[in-house]
């Protein structure tokens, strides 16, 4: 199907909604370099009529493809279709129950009605160093499908990160059309924070997502910590990672490695949202926090 749209310097002349991943990467390949992927469009159509994108003749929509608007649990993953919008994961029981600060991340994108329309596979393509929903999935190590005219390939998410809303994924060429990660488990946990202005801006100050798991003995046998912004890409901090796997499940713990997560991350001063010094509080007060939060899920599921 094609929705035509009036021609202009910097507005898309062709609106394409393909069947299939295939007929999806044909149509790029087709226009070579002239076309863009577009999810839900709350990011990229706005920053295109704004002209901050370079014009090009044609969208393809991959939100229509069949069976890519859906959760499932294949081979012991949660796999995320790129037409799955916030809102749909926030509902979905398997994501609350087995990944919930990606629940959490993507529940605070935007409001309502971003979150009705927008994806995860949007979020994670901008490749901003703080998208929330990003944040969340770094946590729970997340994984993405990119398909193109070789076929598909599954890669970590962390190695998709190019730069400040640059991505490895050729948005021209190629198709983000699945992400995965494993569910929590017994013992496992994981929770979610973002610091943010009252007045409802859309970017965070900070956020940040952990996954834990915890032995029977209160001993952190694995952690992920996830960051942003703290640098241009979302942040893994994996000398934090470091500080608490081995170690007791304990409040001192906890902030030592808030302490070593903030000698290894670049915060930076924002006129519009928060200085250096007062994101550097947030993540002590609250990577702490989160950590507490997700050793008490760990914990009910030991009990």
């Amino acid at each position: 199907m094609t929705v035509m749209a009036q021609a202009s310097s910097n507005r898309w002349q062709h609106y394409y909604t393909p069947a299939t991943v295939e007929e999806a990467v044909e149509i790029l390949q087709r226009y070579d370099g002239e076309a863009r992927v577009v999810g839900g469009g709350t990011d990229l159509l706005v920053e295109t009529r704004r002209g901050l994108h370079k014009p090009v003749s044609a969208m393809v929509d991959v939100t229509h493809i069949d069976g890519l608007g859906e959760i499932a649990v294949e081979d012991d993953y949660i796999v995320i279709g790129c037409g799955v919008t916030h809102s749909q994961i926030v509902r979905n029981p398997h994501i609350i129950e087995q990944g919930s600060c990606l629940a959490e991340s993507c529940g605070v994108i935007g409001g309502p009605q971003v979150r009705n329309v927008g994806t995860l596979a949007g979020n994670v393509a901008h490749a901003l160093p703080a998208g929330d929903g990003t944040i969340g999935l770094l946590a729970l190590g997340g994984e993405i499908e990119v398909a193109g005219v070789d076929g598909a390939r599954w890669m970590p998410l962390q190695e998709s990160f190019k730069g400040p809303g640059k991505s490895f994924i050729d948005r021209y060429r190629q198709v983000l059309t699945r992400l995965r990660f494993r569910p929590t488990g017994p013992g496992e946990g994981s929770a979610h924070h973002r610091v943010m202005r009252p007045q409802g801006l859309c970017l965070p100050i900070i956020s940040m997502g952990v996954r834990v798991a915890l032995d029977a003995d209160n001993v952190i046998g694995d952690a992920r910590i996830s960051m942003g912004p703290v640098g241009p890409v979302p942040h893994l901090a994996e000398p934090a990672m470091d500080v608490l796997i081995g170690k007791p499940a304990t409040a001192g713990q906890y902030a030592k490695a808030a302490a070593v997560a903030l000698q290894n991350v670049e915060l930076r001063a924002s006129k519009y949202r928060a200085t250096r010094e007062y994101r550097e509080q947030m993540v002590r007060t609250f990577l702490p926090a989160i950590l507490e939060r997700a050793v008490e899920r760990a914990r009910q599921g030991l009990s």
